[in-house]
């Protein structure tokens, strides 16, 4: 079976091809290279053993979407993680954010909406409750008006799949991710960001090797146990099987409802401080940080309540923090030597 990948070459989309090779599935790669490198094929071969399909395409170009779709007829199932996915940014650049979170969205499901039947899993986030009022957050929690222009795509992304599965013959499943983290474990692949880290862990391990001078530790006068932002910090490769694990529900047409919705995380809240500890414990380094005010469009608080991907999908976190972690600081070590 041929699956579609965008942003592919990406963090969680490079870790989720391995995942489908594992599983036999004939991946193929589209990403436009805006935040990161050809490289990363080289690590999925390594692991695999198989090199994925590629193309270079920018989904914002609705005629080379529909001509990539004429050349391709035997897609049936797409993974959709292209997408803008920084808050700050999206604050600073909400046109950057709408054109190429929402557009590209719908020049794909334009195209899958021709077929027979399709599948699609949508890379969504939990940043579509916004503040949630009750920890931890169920797939029920009421969907708050979004903190940033990036959480705001992603609600309307979540709305334009539903609108559309009403009437076409797409499935869906909807994946609300929250935070990830780490590495594959061959340090093969794992987080690259291009420029300045938007992320956490990829700023602390750059700042663990001495690339940045200090982790800028932004409020700590939240309301939480230590002041610092909380947030569920999930290993990449847990999360990547999840999708794996979604996509062959829709496949199997195992799926009850035409879109479905679950919440991917670990269960278990950590704040920024505790995230910079597991860093320093697992580095054996300590960490130069400083606290600075606030940043714009982030919440206090969000960790998830799994029970039902447990439940209906089978599917669970297996990782700790303090793993996820430490195989973040081997892939930044790696990465760092090979310059």
């Amino acid at each position: 079976m041929k699956i579609l990948v965008t942003g592919g070459l990406g963090f969680i989309g490079s870790h989720t091809v391995v995942e489908l090779q594992n599983e036999g599935f004939e991946v193929i790669i589209v990403d436009n290279l805006s935040n990161t490198s050809l490289d990363v094929l080289d690590g999925i071969s390594n692991i695999t053993g198989k090199i994925p399909a590629f193309e270079k395409l920018d989904l914002r170009e609705k005629d080379k979407v529909q001509e990539f779709f004429r050349r391709h007829v035997d897609i049936v199932g797409v993974i959709h993680f292209a997408a803008s996915k920084a808050v700050g940014e999206s604050v600073e650049d909400p046109l950057l954010y709408y054109e190429n979170n929402i557009n590209t969205l719908v020049y794909i499901l334009q195209e899958l909406q021709r077929k027979q039947e399709a599948s699609l899993i949508f890379s969504s986030s939990c940043t579509v409750y916004g503040q949630a009022e009750i920890m931890p957050i169920t797939e029920g929690a009421s969907i708050q008006p979004a903190m940033s222009p990036y959480g705001n795509t992603k609600q309307i992304g979540e709305e334009i799949i539903t609108d559309t599965t009403k009437v076409t013959n797409i499935n869906a499943i909807l994946l609300r991710y929250f935070n990830p983290i780490g590495s594959h474990p061959s340090a093969e692949i794992g987080e690259l960001p291009l420029g300045v880290p938007q992320n956490l862990v990829p700023f602390i391990t750059q700042t663990g090797f001495g690339l940045r001078k200090e982790l800028a530790v932004y409020g700590d006068d939240y309301p939480t146990p230590d002041g610092t932002a909380v947030r569920d910090y999930i290993h990449v490769v847990d999360l990547a099987k999840a999708h794996v694990i979604a996509l062959q529900r829709l496949l199997n047409k195992k799926n009850l409802e035409k879109v479905e919705t679950f919440n991917l995380g670990t269960g278990t809240g950590s704040s920024v401080l505790e995230v910079i500890q597991a860093f320093e414990k697992v580095s054996g380094q300590k960490l130069p940080y400083k606290i600075v005010g606030r940043r714009e469009g982030d919440i206090t608080s969000a960790y998830a309540n799994t029970s039902k991907a447990n439940n209906v999908l089978g599917w669970k976190a297996k990782s700790t923090l303090e793993e996820a972690m430490a195989s973040a600081w081997k892939w930044e070590l790696k990465v760092r030597k090979a310059q």
